[in-house]
C-alpha cells in the first residue's frame, strides 16, 4: 500500500511540473520558482517503470513546506484569488508600542473585519467600504507576498516602534515597523485602525 502511494504521488508530481513547462502560464522560465527543484536537484536514482526523472521531477514522494507549498501550479506568484466572502482575506497582528499592546485585525472577503486583543478576546467590528475594500485588495496584490522575504530586516529602529505580523494567501510575513516594505507599509494603511478610536 505504501508503495502504491509511493508511485501515486510520483505520477501526481509529473502530471502537475508537466504542466508547468516554459508554456505554462506560471511565469519567470528563465528560472525556477524558489522551492522548486530545478535541474540540479533532480534526482535519477532508481526510478521505476513509468516514472520520468528529468529535469525538476523527482523520484519519490516529495513533501513542500515553506510559504510556496500553498502556490497553486501555474499561478503568477503576485496573482491573488478573491477568497469566498466569509473566508479571510488577511490577517494582521500587530504588537509593541509605547503602551506595548497587542491587536489582531481579520478581515474577510466581503470587507467585514474584526478586532481582537492580546487573548484573542473580541474589542470591536465593522466593514470596509467598497473602495476600501478595493484599496486592501489592490495593496495585497501589489505587495506580492510569496516574494516578500518571512521576517523583513534591514530598516530603521524605531523605538517604542510596532511589530506586523501579516498573514494573507496561506503566506506569513513579518517584521519591524521600519524593516517594511513600502508595499507592505501600503497595506497597514489601508486596514481598519488597530484600536478603538
Amino acid at each position: 500500500m505504501r508503495a502504491f502511494r509511493a508511485v501515486a504521488a510520483v505520477l501526481l508530481g509529473a502530471v502537475v511540473l508537466a504542466g508547468c513547462g516554459p508554456s505554462g502560464s506560471g511565469g519567470g522560465d528563465d528560472a525556477p520558482p524558489k522551492g522548486s527543484a530545478g535541474p540540479a536537484a533532480s534526482t535519477s536514482a532508481s526510478a521505476g517503470p513509468g516514472q520520468s526523472t528529468g529535469p525538476g521531477q523527482s523520484t519519490g514522494p516529495t513533501t513542500s513546506t515553506g510559504p510556496t507549498a500553498s502556490q497553486s501550479p501555474g499561478r503568477s506568484p503576485g496573482a491573488s484569488t478573491a477568497p469566498a466572502p466569509g473566508e479571510t482575506l488577511v490577517r494582521v497582528t500587530r504588537s509593541g508600542g509605547f503602551a506595548g499592546e497587542t491587536h489582531t485585525l481579520v478581515v474577510k472577503g466581503d470587507g467585514s473585519w474584526s478586532r481582537l486583543g492580546a487573548k484573542a478576546q473580541p474589542e470591536g467590528s465593522g466593514k470596509l467600504s467598497e473602495q476600501g475594500l478595493a484599496a486592501l485588495r489592490t495593496a495585497l496584490r501589489e505587495a506580492d507576498f510569496a516574494r516578500q522575504p518571512r521576517i523583513a530586516t534591514g530598516g530603521p529602529k524605531i523605538y517604542d516602534g510596532f511589530f506586523y505580523t501579516f498573514v494573507h494567501g496561506g503566506y506569513e510575513v513579518a517584521g519591524e515597523e521600519g524593516s517594511l516594505s513600502p508595499a507592505l507599509v501600503k497595506v497597514a494603511e489601508a486596514l481598519p485602525p488597530f484600536t478603538r478610536g
